[in-house]
């Protein structure tokens, strides 16, 4: 699957991003084993140590008719925190009171609308939106056995009644079993209400399973091949990149510009990560991180592809250009 140069029948895209909520993170997780008195000159942090960051999602919107091939309309990619979080857990991040349905009536959407839903990896930053908190005359479509289960301990609503939900097969399995770094970020409340509709794919990995790639390695087998088609949203594919999680995957599609789009997941949250080294300390493995974001970050710059930055809290929509220092810059654009 390409998307350099779609073919005439290859459904393309309007999209948008939507912010779903400011929040905060500590700024030493976020940047591993750079000292801090360096990553301060590109980003700021509070009293608390922890730096802004955003919930960037996008919403996209299928040009002509979605019956040929058959898909979805409007699908979203990534769903953010949600509503769901106790209030020890909203002071700990600075969470803003906002999520992805109120992005989606600015943007005069329903939920209801949305037939599909792309979660780059199921952390509770990404995926915990795909569920909500009930109101007081609806039925749970989900109830917890323990309150550990859940952030707020209160049964839960599927956001996106009509949506199927798309993630890697890895990285589902490790979610189930908690295989993170984290102790509190596969919660079961946005985990077993999705088991009847989440749709898994298993893409390629960038390099052999077992095999040690050197610091400045890139993979043999090109881009163009590790994309995976998702088999029920026609013209969108994801590829992994592997660091953060295991399964963690990003998301590629054209747009109606003629556009090569892809998000970008914690791979790269934020402009401030551009760096070699500037893997994140939620990194279950920092190194494989680094090596992720070399061929990313490569690939962008030769297929000019337009990025989206999953966490960034100015404008996340980047192009990637090769420097003269060995390493790539990253400019602004728009959607």
């Amino acid at each position: 699957m390409t998307h350099s140069a779609p073919s005439p029948s290859t459904p393309t895209y309007a999209w948008k991003p939507l912010r779903a909520g400011a929040f905060r993170l500590d700024g030493g997780s976020m940047f591993g084993l750079i000292p801090r008195n360096i990553w301060m000159r590109a980003v700021t942090p509070d009293d608390r140590g922890r730096i802004p960051v955003q919930h960037n999602c996008l919403l996209l919107e299928r040009a002509g008719d979605a019956s040929s091939p058959p898909g979805p309309k409007l699908i979203i990619i990534e769903a953010g925190t949600g509503n769901k979080m106790d209030a020890k857990s909203k002071d700990i991040f600075a969470l803003e009171d906002r999520s992805l349905p109120d992005a989606l009536r600015e943007a005069d959407c329903s939920t209801d609308d949305i037939g599909a839903v792309i979660v780059s990896h199921l952390h509770f930053d990404h995926a915990g939106g795909l569920t909500r908190l009930c109101r007081p005359e609806e039925s749970p479509d989900w109830s917890p056995a323990s309150p550990s289960d859940t952030p707020s301990g209160q049964p839960v609503k599927l956001t996106f009644p009509s949506a199927t939900i798309h993630a890697q097969q890895r990285e589902w399995l490790d979610a189930l079993d908690n295989k993170s770094v984290m102790t509190r970020t596969y919660f079961r409340d946005h985990l077993e209400p999705i088991r009847d509709r989440i749709r898994l794919v298993d893409s390629p990995r960038p390099f052999p399973l077992g095999y040690n790639a050197g610091r400045d390695e890139l993979p043999l087998v090109p881009i163009s091949n590790r994309i995976t088609p998702l088999r029920e949203l026609p013209g969108i594919g994801v590829f992994l990149t592997p660091g953060h999680t295991w399964g963690q995957q990003a998301i590629i599609f054209n747009d109606t510009k003629g556009r090569t789009v892809v998000f970008v997941p914690d791979v790269m949250p934020t402009a401030a990560h551009i760096g070699a080294a500037y893997s994140l300390g939620y990194d279950v493995e920092p190194y494989t991180s680094m090596i992720s974001r070399h061929w990313l970050l490569a690939a962008a710059a030769r297929e000019n592809w337009l990025l989206v930055l999953d966490h960034e809290p100015g404008n996340p929509i980047r192009r990637v250009k090769a420097n003269d220092k060995g390493w790539y810059d990253l400019v602004e654009d728009q959607p």
